[in-house]
């Protein structure tokens, strides 16, 4: 019997789905995929493979259904990527302890290494919002051990999502009382940050949710938790412009209608990192799931930019 590749637990979730599409498996061989980002330009997806210290890059090609190369090795054990409103691509690395930004010569810009004069714990995924800043969390995972990173003692007092102002650099704290945050997206209109919170991973009496603020300038505030996850934890997270939230799960991805009900889930023979919307019209989600990068095609359309 072949297993189920949709779970529904809201009608308004099959008009988000393609009956009738299947979950493709475009590429295997990883140690933990992570980090998608979809450069709609060149009609391709970056994504990271921590342990094995390589960016792969996966180019559309309509004859081969879609061709593999190495971007980027050593990676630094790079984990979340996002484009910036330049088209740049904007790297958190797990070895080096920082945010970079890839400039267009492939030169490498340091945007946030430290904050209070001691080094960041392990910068883990990052979103940009329209007016140039950047946002991105912090937990330790990749100073736990020497297989995402390299061991070593916190520097930071907090697990802490910061932001990068746009114009001066600056990088200010925004949230402090995260156990490890981890993926973050921005509503269609960026008027709400989601936020994950993935605590669990290591101990089954944290938090596993997903956490939503109002954004006002460059502060957050109106924290509330949004949903929370009944299979593994929340990891990458993403929101399409009808404002659901798809988040990864161990079983697949679930989706989140805009007052946090679930509307159904994408199950995935592997547990999922983080995911992203891409292809020409960005109604193909991409997924990467621990060995692999799947992707399916759903009715719904990506809201980040570029």
């Amino acid at each position: 019997m072949t297993a189920p590749l949709y779970q529904i637990d809201d009608p308004a979730f099959s008009h988000l789905i393609v009956g009738s599409a299947a979950l493709d498996q475009l590429f295997t061989g990883c140690r933990w995929a992570e980090g998608p980002v979809w450069f709609d330009d060149m009609q391709c997806l970056l994504w990271s493979d921590i342990p094995n210290q390589r960016i792969l890059r996966w180019a559309a090609d309509a004859a081969s259904g879609g061709s593999v190369t190495t971007f980027r090795q050593p990676s630094n054990f790079s984990n979340g990527q996002t484009r910036d409103r330049q088209g740049r691509l904007v790297t958190c690395e797990h070895g080096q302890r920082r945010v970079i930004r890839t400039e267009a010569n492939g030169q490498i810009t340091v945007l946030a290494d430290s904050f209070g004069g001691r080094r960041l714990n392990s910068p883990n995924d990052v979103v940009v919002h329209s007016d140039g800043s950047i946002w991105f969390t912090d937990p330790t995972y990749g100073i736990l051990s020497d297989y995402e990173g390299y061991r070593a003692a916190p520097e930071q007092p907090v697990h802490g999502v910061y932001r990068i102002d746009g114009i001066s650099g600056d990088i200010s704290l925004v949230v402090d009382d995260f156990c490890q945050p981890n993926g973050l997206a921005f509503s269609p209109d960026e008027r709400s940050l989601y936020i994950a919170d993935s605590g669990a991973s290591h101990d089954g009496s944290k938090p596993r949710h997903i956490r939503a603020f109002d954004v006002e300038g460059g502060n957050l505030t109106h924290d509330r938790v949004f949903a929370v996850i009944d299979a593994g934890i929340p990891d990458g997270i993403r929101t399409d412009l009808a404002g659901n939230l798809w988040s990864s799960a161990a079983d697949g991805v679930h989706c989140f209608a805009q007052d946090g009900r679930r509307l159904g889930k994408i199950l995935v023979p592997e547990v999922v990192a983080n995911l992203t919307f891409g292809g020409p019209r960005r109604n193909r989600l991409f997924i990467t799931a621990t060995t692999s990068l799947y992707a399916i095609y759903v009715t719904t359309t990506g809201a980040q930019q570029p």
